[in-house]
This record gives structure tokens, C-alpha cells and sequence, in this order.
């Protein structure tokens, strides 16, 4: 077995060091920068918009009823958004924030605000378009992701196939990584208060796999409507409590928030790499482990969110594209970095060995803060982050699955879906127990291959992006233009009566 564990490590290295490469790196940058280009930086520009049009109308709805079409499998823009970033917020943004500290130095975080500003009209970009090629079928069920635009927007079909298997195979690393993560905090608490001991931990660890798998089949089993519910309860709760938390704790340590932020921008160039120059080993470090812990943690570019965003009742693309937005934003900007000002204010950072585990370090900077109800709370929120985020990505391997069997037929693709979502579960009970670093880097490699033809796709795509975007602010102006809502003319015709009916 172990045998087995140093091949697939030494394998998956040799591939991360590929995709993670620079070529990649600056393919993810360049098409940020394409594509704010090509938008005007709407990522600036629409930014009180993105805010305006989503999040605060969501809030003055809240205890409303939504009416939804008759026949429609849909869910609210809200729950879509919930589904979407209970993806995105998981523990990369804590736990995953704390390890690119640790192994890439704090200027890494300036890195991951490299990859989010860009990010954002990335995410944008990816909702456009994925509402824009989204499909229905005859239950009123939409399906979309980056693979449909690939195949039907570029038609380049070969390519959406090998999107869709690199996205069933992150959704497994993704899955792996948020349980491996939970049952490495929730065992950690329970060592603490029981003292389970070393020989008894793989047992402990192997029951918590076993009750998130048993949890989350049955809200998988509900499809996209069940875990946009369950999100758009536990996603609100989870971040506003760490928020709160988090802000309490840097408040209290306001006197380290200047160094802190010297710490990151300081060291966000580093120029005393090994080697020397400014593509040296440290600095090529710093800048890996941002730009991969950013996109791990907000998915811009991975092409991901958007399948729940696909399954979203507005008709507007570019509606649900400011979601994306506000959601790229909210998970790197605000969540991550609350979790860094809190390790920098709270650690001392300058003494660490590189020995320390991420997920130890996690809890030691909330029980620093706040004592035995920091390690009580952070037992209960990094788990919930984690468990979300496996529900997300259940459906997105789900759609993926179905995308890559369509030509099975309807009873092909049904009986393809079972059992992706069977193995999903089982191997939820295995990443209990599998060593945590490898998990990571097997996720991150995953990451990196589902985001290559995402991003082609993107490029390539980038001019239908600004013409649904300038279709969209036209209609808004009052000039009269037939609307962009769908590139399938039966589905563009259907929607326009939609939107002609909901503004009587």
C-alpha cells in the first residue's frame, strides 16, 4: 500500500508541476486581463452594480414567496448563488489559506488577490456564458457548464468531453479534500477531550467518514434543489459567524494589522530567492501557492460554479454572471482574507519551521483568539464549510457524468449519474483516512487540468461575452434589441416571452 501511495505521489507531482507550471499561471492571468479588456473591467466599473442587482434585492426578499414557472426543475438566483459558493467557501478558505502561509510565505495572499480581481470578470464570464448555452430537457431540468460552451460555443465537442471527465475527477479531489478535512479537525477536537490515542484515531476517523457519506447521499440524492436549499441556510450562518469571529479577533489585535499587511505586499515579491532573479525558487513559490490556493478557493477559472449557476429561473445571463461577481469577491476578498489578518496578527509567522500542519494551525490560531469556544466553534464551522462544498461538487461530477454519456441515451445517462454518485459516497469514506497532503495535491492537479480547456474556451468566446454584456446594458438604456438570453432559438424565443410576461 505504501508502495502504491509514493507512485500516485510521485506521479501526481510530476503532473502539478506541469499544470501548475508558468504556462498556466500566466494562461489563467491572461485570460483575467483579456477579458476585463474586453468587458472594460467590469469587474470595476459594475462592481456597485454586481451588489445592487444581487445580494441586496436577495436580502429585502428574504420571507417573500418566489414564484417559479410551472414544469420548471429550477432554483431561486439566490440558491443557485448558494449551491455555487457553498463550493467555493469551504476550507480552502481557511485551512487552504493557511497552508499557502506556510509553505509560500504571506506574500502569497497578495497573489490570491491577484487571481480574484481578475477572477471576478472571469466568473463573470464563465455565468454568461454558461447561461447563454445552458440546455433543457423535457422534466424542465436545465443542465450547463463549461463543456456545453465548449462543444456548442466553440464546437469543439472533443474538448467539452475531456472538460467534463477533468471536472468528474476534481470533483473527487475536491470531495476528498473537504472530508479529509473534516474528519482531521472533528478527530483533532475529540483527541483533545478524550484522548483517544494515536492507534485509536484511524477508527475515529473512519466512523466520521462514514456519517458525512450517509449525510451527504441523502441530500445528493435530492439533486440540485435539496442542496440549494441546504446551502442557502448553512452558507449565510457559517459565514457571517466567521466573520464575526474573525473580525473580533483582528479588532483585538489592531496593532499588528499594519504589519501584518507589510508581511504580505512585502513579501509578495521576493527577490532574495534561491538562485537569485525574479523567477527564483522562492518567489516561483510564492506566486504557486497564491495562485493555486485562490483559484482552489474561489474556482474562477475552473469552470465549476457555473454549472449551479446554469441551473438557475433568471433569464438573463448576465444576471446571474454579477453573481459571479459578488461571489469571487465575497469568497477571496472578505472570507480568505479574514483568515490571513487573523494568522498574521495572531502568529508569528517569521518562527515558523514549515513543520506545522495546516489543519493544526487552523485551530490553534482560533483557539488562540478565543480559548476553548474557538476550538468548540471552529469544530463545528470548518466541518460545515467542508461538508457544503462536498454538495456543491456532488453536482457538478453529477452533471459532468451526464454530459459525458449523453450518447448512451436518456437511460444511459441516469444509470451513469447512479453511479458516479454511488462512488462519490464511498470515496467520501475513504478520504477519511488517506494522508491529507496528497489529497491536496491530487485536488490541486485536478483543478489545474479542468481549468486548460475552460479557459481556451474563454478566450475564444470572449467576444459573444461582451456582445451578450452590451445586449444586456442596451435593453437597460431602453434601446430596442432583441435580447441575447439563449444560443438555441426555441429557448431565446421562450425566455423573451418570459421576461415580456414578468414585466407587464
Amino acid at each position: 500500500m505504501d508502495a502504491f501511495i509514493q507512485t500516485v505521489t510521485e506521479v501526481n507531482s510530476f503532473i502539478n508541476n506541469i499544470v501548475w507550471g508558468w504556462p498556466v499561471i500566466i494562461l489563467i492571468l491572461g485570460t483575467g486581463l483579456l477579458l476585463s479588456i474586453r468587458t472594460r473591467f467590469l469587474q470595476v466599473r459594475k462592481f456597485g452594480n454586481s451588489w445592487a442587482s444581487t445580494i441586496i434585492p436577495t436580502v429585502k426578499s428574504i420571507g417573500k414567496k418566489q414564484e417559479k414557472k410551472p414544469g420548471e426543475k429550477t432554483v431561486s438566483q439566490f440558491e443557485a448563488f448558494s449551491a455555487a459558493i457553498s463550493g467555493t467557501v469551504g476550507t480552502g478558505n481557511i485551512i487552504g489559506v493557511v497552508a499557502a502561509i506556510l509553505t509560500g510565505g504571506p506574500g502569497a495572499v497578495f497573489w490570491m488577490w491577484v487571481s480574484a480581481f481578475f477572477g471576478m470578470v472571469t466568473n463573470y464570464s464563465e455565468n454568461v456564458l454558461g447561461l447563454y448555452y445552458r440546455k433543457k430537457d423535457k422534466d424542465g431540468e436545465f443542465s450547463g457548464g463549461a463543456f456545453y460552451y465548449i462543444a456548442n460555443g466553440l464546437r469543439w465537442k472533443w474538448l467539452g468531453y475531456v472538460a467534463a471527465v477533468f471536472c468528474m475527477l476534481a470533483a473527487i479531489g475536491m470531495s476528498g479534500v473537504q472530508t479529509n478535512k473534516i474528519s482531521g479537525t472533528l478527530s483533532g477536537s475529540l483527541d483533545q477531550a478524550f484522548h483517544f490515542g494515536e492507534d485509536n484515531l484511524f477508527l475515529v476517523k473512519l466512523i466520521i467518514g462514514v456519517v458525512v457519506a450517509v449525510i451527504a447521499g441523502a441530500i445528493i440524492l435530492g439533486g440540485i434543489k435539496r442542496i440549494g436549499k441546504v446551502a442557502s441556510m448553512l452558507v449565510p450562518f457559517m459565514s457571517l459567524l466567521f466573520m464575526g469571529m474573525a473580525l473580533f479577533a483582528v479588532i483585538t489585535h489592531a496593532d499588528k494589522i499594519g504589519g501584518a499587511f507589510g508581511m504580505i505586499f512585502g513579501n509578495a515579491f521576493n527577490f532574495q530567492a534561491a538562485g537569485g532573479g525574479i523567477f527564483g525558487y522562492a518567489f516561483a513559490q510564492t506566486i504557486k501557492k497564491g495562485m493555486a490556493r485562490g483559484v482552489f478557493s474561489n474556482e474562477a477559472g475552473l469552470g465549476s460554479s457555473v454549472i449551479a449557476h446554469s441551473a438557475s429561473e433568471t433569464r438573463e445571463p448576465v444576471m446571474q454572471g454579477l453573481w459571479g461577481v459578488f461571489e469571487v469577491f465575497f469568497d477571496t476578498f472578505i472570507i480568505c482574507t479574514f483568515t490571513a489578518l487573523m494568522m498574521l496578527t495572531t502568529v508569528d509567522v517569521n518562527a515558523l519551521t514549515g513543520t506545522e500542519g495546516d489543519t493544526a494551525m487552523s485551530l490553534a490560531i482560533f483557539s488562540n483568539n478565543f480559548g476553548v469556544f474557538g476550538v468548540v466553534t471552529s469544530s463545528i464551522i470548518l466541518p460545515l464549510f467542508a461538508f457544503t462544498t462536498i454538495m456543491a461538487w456532488s453536482y457538478y461530477g453529477e452533471k459532468a457524468t451526464a454530459f459525458c454519456f449523453q450518447w448512451l441515451g436518456e437511460k444511459g445517462q441516469k444509470i451513469s449519474v447512479v453511479v458516479f454518485k454511488v462512488l462519490y459516497v464511498v470515496l467520501i469514506v475513504a478520504s477519511a483516512v488517506i494522508e491529507s497532503d496528497l489529497l491536496w495535491n491530487i485536488s490541486d492537479t485536478a483543478n489545474g487540468l479542468m481549468a486548460i480547456p475552460n479557459l481556451i474556451a474563454l478566450i475564444g468566446l470572449s467576444g459573444l461575452v461582451w456582445k451578450i454584456t452590451k445586449n444586456y446594458y442596451d435593453r437597460k438604456k431602453g434601446i430596442d434589441v432583441k435580447p441575447m438570453l439563449s444560443a438555441y432559438p426555441e429557448l431565446n424565443e421562450e425566455f423573451e416571452k418570459d421576461l415580456a410576461e414578468q414585466n407587464k
